[in-house]
């Protein structure tokens, strides 16, 4: 007999036994599950009758359940509950099977022999027929009590289901869950979580043997969006979604298509697998790939052209990709109607063009047909995202409406010369070329813009030295050249940031960087066939004809510097000599060496090691003194700010190098961030102390001035360095009634704090002179103080952010070596607000080794470079995100 229920019909099992034999049902379960089983590795590529598959799987195994329930004999008071994915009756063939039993108030296995009996017998003869079942138990209290806790427990007591026992007890359960659950605080805690799972996994779907549930764009960020719909009582499925206008139907239709794709992998590979396994690894693909119906394509030479993992690894990234972008629409979506459940709609729109309104910092499109009406506004809007202050991505409308019109970037759209001459621009920015390449990837434009592009989307390469495919892989060494040029990153690589210091042309390096890989997969040399491809780019889009020669060079050679450094003899003079006819001039070497540390470091975390890095500088090295040129000790830039500050020591009569004890204890990134005024001024305040500490060891240092660039007062601080030293600095303003503006915090080789605050208050402004002294004495009595930090006091919050509040939004991120984090803040500006994040990043011990802070009239954009224990932990990552988005809202 086979052993069947459903959960609605508890009472289908009853024809059996009490007391059934477990071997019996052993059999009977394994049996009938080995059916299903056969009939899904049998399906080929039918994805649409998974669900249904999934579901019989549950029902096998609620069948047994019941009838295990019986055979332990327990009180008709108790539940037995099916949770998380089991509780969506969705059960893979090796996923656990989870269940709770539900107590009444007042019970418990400690105070009860019997009920521990009864539960050890129940949970030993599950394992004994066969189920790998997930086991908790707790009182109904006990569950509400966890759940407001731990939202992993409110998550996987969302989707509860009765499989037996008491109907009213489980019915209480889910009224009182359902009452005690905050739709808004579970939604930022779900994307807060999945920001975290996302960084896990590098950011990326495109991983070349990616987790199919839990990766970016895997079936996890699907679950999410019914999680928080669910949640706000928004519907549990996708067709509930689309009626109630979250989804459009097409959307409704490409999700359930590839999750329905996504589902059949992941399914595929615990039958391969034959236990739990959701990675996508090598040794498995091929074999998922066969039970597709894939096989390997063979030229008529007989050479291997495409494998059949490789059909099926594309058709995966694909689904991953759309997954990624309906993810975003949909919870952008989902939050837009919290807020208006709320009665707090967005009401800070604020024009930027004709065609666009800037929506909580986010683009938004004037209408929905904007893109059919006007192509051209398909690539200004990413022109826009790079140029426009504190944007941080697109509205759930914008990429809506970018999803519906890839038809119309066609030849013609790639042909079109303003195309051609806002794509350029792009690439031409200041600032953003990362955000916005990877953002035009993630809606399917640069794909669509550069059709050569579109053919490495989800291209795999099977050599382990890239972690990632081609597309994403091309995007990593943009990124790593960008990082180049920004001072919060120049720890990470000093002497590449030296150099790029100097460099006049970033733009000139990306495009190298976008093409280096384009022609990947097509057999023959790559970079031979790169060069046909950039220079066809070059001439279309109007490129100087020296410019493109360069980066015609770079991709040609981007090989060739890695080849040199690593498997040539270096101490050889002839080796040099050839390497530096190759390069032919201090200009392409020192690009070549940009692009080559970002291709390796681009390659996967684990590539990129301390040795290669030397073997590169070394080659940077010798070769630049055999061209004849001089081995630079810092960037052009940094070398004319040291000369202008010296010119004004001299000035003001400074002993001569009496700036050296204090330089010779700051790194590049000190003077990237500061101007030739502030670093004379800093010199002559400390320099004598450095040398000679006439006010003793530890003893803080605080000078003030008027301002030099407009109004309010700059402040210096040099301190030892301390967790909470930042916060104390900014306690104090908020006390005394100062709103910082401003904030470069430097840390010295020797562990000195050396920070400088631009500040203003509203009181006095025209008195600001008088206060010098006050500052000074008042902030070092402060930090020679010990003792807690002081309460922050709440701001008067203006009349423009009232009418036009921002969304607090925080984002954390590790830093390539995964040492140092970069948080970046956005809210609405107020006295105290720095405060409060400070007194956050104090209370879990982070060490602050950077910190740019930027006002945009009431919007603030602060980027802060930190580094401590709790970092490691994802659970404190969460927690301190979720506490700086508290203060954020209350300061």
């Amino acid at each position: 007999m086979s052993v069947q229920a459903s959960s609605t019909d508890p009472a289908s099992p009853e024809g059996l036994s009490p007391l059934a034999d477990l071997a019996q049902l052993r059999e009977t379960y394994k049996h009938d599950k080995a059916a299903v089983l056969h009939g899904l590795a049998h399906s080929g590529a039918v994805a649409r009758g998974l669900k249904q598959t999934l579901r019989q799987l549950s029902i096998l195994a609620d069948g047994l359940l019941i009838q295990l329930w019986q055979n332990a004999g327990f009180a008709p008071d108790v539940c037995l509950v099916a949770v998380g994915g089991f509780g969506r009756a969705e059960l893979f063939p090796s996923s656990d099977v989870d269940v709770l039993v539900l107590l009444p108030d007042g019970q418990s296995p400690e105070s009860s022999p019997e009920l521990q009996a009864q539960l050890e017998r129940f949970i030993g003869s599950c394992w004994d027929t066969g189920l790998e079942i997930g086991s908790s138990v707790r009182t109904l209290s006990e569950c509400l009590a966890e759940s407001a806790k731990d939202i992993t427990v409110q998550t996987s007591l969302l989707e509860s289901r009765r499989v037996t026992g008491n109907t009213r007890l489980f019915t209480e359960f889910q009224k009182q869950f359902q009452a005690a659950m905050d739709p808004q605080a579970f939604w930022v805690a779900k994307t807060l979580e999945m920001r975290q799972r996302h960084t896990k996994y590098e950011d990326t779907p495109y991983a070349l043997e990616p987790n199919c549930k839990e990766s970016p764009g895997g079936l996890r960020d699907l679950q999410v969006i019914l999680w928080v719909a669910r949640a706000a009582g928004l519907g549990h499925s996708w067709d509930e979604l689309a009626r109630k206008g979250l989804a459009t139907p097409l959307e409704a239709r490409q999700i359930k298509r590839n999750e329905a794709l996504l589902g059949l992998i992941r399914a595929r590979l615990h039958l391969q697998a034959k236990r739990r396994e959701d990675r996508l690894v090598f040794d498995l693909q091929t074999n998922v790939a066969e039970s597709f119906g894939y096989a390997s394509d063979v030229t008529p030479e007989g050479r291997l052209a495409l494998r059949a993992s490789e059909k099926l690894m594309r058709q995966y990234y694909w689904a991953a990709k759309a997954v990624t972008q309906l993810n975003q629409i949909l919870l952008l979506n989902i939050e837009d109607r919290l807020q208006a459940d709320r009665g707090e709609s967005v009401t800070d729109f604020r024009p930027l063009n004709e065609r666009f309104f800037e929506k909580a910092g986010l683009i938004e499109v004037a209408s929905d047909d904007l893109y059919q009406k006007h192509p051209h506004a398909i690539l200004e809007t990413f022109l826009l995202y790079q140029a426009t202050p504190g944007v941080k991505g697109l509205s759930a409308r914008t990429l809506r409406a970018l999803y519906n019109v890839r038809s119309i970037m066609n030849g013609r759209f790639r042909a079109d010369p303003v195309n051609r001459q806002t794509f350029l621009q792009i690439l031409q920015e200041p600032q953003g070329i990362t955000h916005a390449m990877r953002l035009m990837n993630e809606t399917s434009v640069l794909g669509r813009y550069l059709w050569v592009f579109r053919r490495i989307v989800g291209q795999m390469q099977h050599d382990l030295f890239h972690a990632y495919t081609v597309d994403q892989h091309i995007l990593m060494v943009l990124r790593n050249v960008r990082r180049f040029f920004m001072a919060e990153h120049a720890h990470e690589y000093p002497f590449c940031s030296q150099l790029a210091g100097g460099w006049d042309k970033p733009w000139i390096l990306y495009t190298a960087a976008l093409f280096h890989d384009i022609a990947k997969g097509r057999g023959g040399d790559h970079s031979k066939l790169g060069i046909a491809e950039v220079r066809t780019f070059c001439r279309q889009h109007g490129v100087d004809k020296a410019d493109a020669q360069l980066v015609e060079f770079l991709v040609g050679e981007h090989l060739t510097m890695s080849h040199v450094a690593q498997k040539e003899d270096l101490s050889d003079p002839e080796v040099i000599a050839r390497f530096a006819q190759r390069v032919g001039n201090e200009r392409r070497l020192t690009a070549l060496y940009l692009l080559t540390v970002a291709d390796i470091r681009g390659t996967s975390p684990k590539v990129w090691n301390a040795w290669k890095g030397k073997l590169l500088e070394d080659l940077y090295k010798s070769t630049l003194r055999v061209l004849g040129g001089r081995a630079p000790d810092a960037n052009a830039e940094v070398e004319a700010r040291k000369r202008d500050a010296l010119i004004e020591l001299a000035r003001h009569s400074e002993p001569h190098e009496g700036q050296k004890a204090l330089w010779d204890t700051l790194d590049v990134g000190y003077f990237m961030r500061h101007d030739a005024s502030d670093i004379a001024w800093h010199a002559r305040q400390l320099s004598r102390h450095v040398a000679k500490p006439a006010d003793g060891p530890g003893k803080p240092i605080v000078r003030a001035r008027i301002s030099p660039v407009g109004e309010g007062l700059q402040v210096l601080v040099f301190s030892p360095d301390q967790p909470d030293l930042f916060a104390r600095i900014c306690g104090h303003f908020d006390q005394s009634g100062f709103s910082i503006l401003d904030a470069k915090i430097h840390t010295t080789r020797t562990g000195w704090a050396l920070d400088t605050f631009q500040i203003v208050t509203p009181m006095l402004p025209e008195h600001y002179r008088e206060l010098l002294s006050m500052v000074e004495s008042g902030l070092t009595q402060t930090l020679e103080k010990q003792g807690p930090l002081p309460a922050p006091t709440r701001g008067r919050v203006s009349r423009r952010v009232k009418s036009f509040p921002v969304t607090p939004r925080v984002s954390l991120n590790p830093d390539d070596k995964a040492q140092s984090w970069l948080l970046s803040i956005s809210a609405s500006d107020r006295i105290g607000l720095l405060y409060n994040i400070a007194r956050v990043l104090a209370k879990h011990g982070l060490h602050l080794r950077l910190a740019k802070i930027s006002t945009l009239g009431e919007r603030v954009e602060d980027t802060f470079l930190i580094s401590g224990a709790e970092l490691q932990q994802n659970k404190a990552q969460i927690e301190i995100e979720t506490e700086l988005l508290g203060a954020l809202q209350s300061a």
